[in-house]
């Protein structure tokens, strides 16, 4: 549940947990979410087939506001994702056709209706494409583009940075999604009486640009809001376009692996991270924080943000699989009951060998799979390493040089794990 009453206002409810860093009235925002039920919208892009954790961010806070007694919106942007946002990027995103959006568009409505629960009829999950694919050139220039101002746009520093600082300059389509978007909210405003459209810092021009173009458009009262984009204190970024994106699909992220990246967050980042990313009450993080502060070693605060922000995306299931992987590869017992996707993300930068299946029916030497693995330069240098006691078989210290390994030594659906020393390991896969 929320930390949260009825009468707690909205607005001081995402500022005490980090989600609020500007407003564009503050005050009449805090009236409005006190004086009636406020319907909000934060847009998603469909650039990949699945959100990240930084998505997970926006949806967080879009789901305390519902836990408050306010209606969601969930834009999925096929149409502005046809175009793509310019804001604070290097260079123009590649284009995606209608095919790959579609995939890209039913993976992010499934993770968004998961965590806010859309389908309880208390919120919606719309797609701009059912506006904007039919407005033609002529009318949207007419009736949108007349209430931009050229110079404003320019002004604005996603862009100009990208007009005085980077040789590839922006497109006309690129320049054009602030439109698109500004005019997303002024449709939303129409048909669903959307109020507040609230994004990641790098949104506050296009949002302001909504609001400008809603009130121009139909007189309405709008409000925006924006959240600081989060990253790590360690410099790491919540992103795709470096490949280590920590993503909410299990089929890109197992439960492991995002049980993991957060238990290894840095201690200056877990209180923080703690009221955004999961629904423990703000006393209940404070209690936590104090444990954190009197044994830092004990790592209180690291195990309930992976094990509550588990939960939110991969469910009780999750949570149990992903600390029961952890308990067995980070202690003294055997591995067992491990799959192949929970070894390759504990394992994934340990040297790793594929080896033929059938040379398991007969049973192969322990000492030629170490060699072929990399575990040894010859099966010389193996035999003196398991007479030491240095080598270790899925965990399981290994104190004859005669062994012989089959099937039944597979941890995985396929993979064997050997450890020399403390910390140098090696996988064997049969296939």
């Amino acid at each position: 549940m929320s930390d949260t009453t009825p009468t707690d206002n909205a607005l001081d409810v995402l500022a005490a947990r980090g989600f609020v860093q500007d407003v564009t009235d503050a005050d009449a925002l805090r009236e409005l979410f006190a004086t009636e039920q406020v319907s909000y919208y934060v847009g998603f892009d469909p650039t990949a087939p699945s959100l990240h954790i930084g998505h997970l961010v926006g949806i967080m806070a879009m789901a305390h506001l519902k836990r408050l007694g306010h209606r969601p919106i969930a834009l999925a942007g096929g149409a502005t994702g046809r175009i793509g946002d310019p804001s604070f990027r290097d260079s123009e995103r590649e284009l995606l056709d209608d095919d790959a959006l579609e995939v890209n568009l039913a993976g992010i409505r499934a993770q968004l209706d998961r965590i806010i629960e859309l389908d309880d009829g208390d919120g919606l999950l719309v797609d701009n494409h059912d506006w904007i694919k039919d407005l033609s050139a002529l009318a949207f220039l007419r009736d949108v583009g007349k209430h931009f101002s050229v110079n404003q746009m320019i002004a604005r520093d996603s862009v100009k940075k990208r007009l005085t600082e980077r040789e590839q300059g922006i497109s006309y389509t690129e320049f054009s999604y602030q439109l698109l978007q500004a005019y997303d909210f002024a449709v939303l405003y129409e048909r669903e009486g959307c109020r507040l459209q609230a994004g990641g810092s790098d949104q506050w021009g296009n949002i302001v640009a909504g609001v400008d173009l809603t009130r121009r458009l139909h007189g309405g009262e709008v409000h925006g809001l924006v959240w600081p984009l989060v990253t790590r204190s360690d410099g790491r970024k919540f992103s795709k376009s470096d490949g280590t994106a920590i993503w909410l699909d299990p089929d890109q992220t197992s439960a492991y692996a995002y049980y993991q990246w957060f238990v290894n967050v840095p201690d200056a980042d877990v209180v923080r991270f703690l009221k955004l990313f999961t629904f423990l009450p703000l006393d209940e993080i404070a209690q936590i924080a104090e444990a954190h502060e009197a044994d830092p070693t004990g790592r209180v605060a690291h195990r309930a943000l992976a094990r509550e922000a588990t939960r939110i995306v991969h469910g009780d299931d999750g949570v149990a699989s992903a600390e029961a992987a952890t308990s067995v590869l980070f202690g003294e017992q055997a591995f067992a009951g491990l799959s192949d996707a929970v070894l390759s993300d504990a394992f994934g930068e340990a040297p790793s060998v594929a080896l033929p299946r059938t040379r398991l029916e007969e049973g192969l030497g322990l000492l030629e799979v170490m060699t072929e693995a990399g575990a040894s330069k010859s099966n010389g240098e193996a035999r003196r390493l398991v007479d030491q006691g240095a080598v270790r078989l899925n965990n399981v210290v290994v104190d004859d040089a005669q062994r012989r390994v089959t099937a039944d030594d597979l941890v995985g659906e396929t993979t064997m794990v050997l450890r020399v020393g403390k910390k140098r390991y090696f996988l064997a896969r049969f296939v």
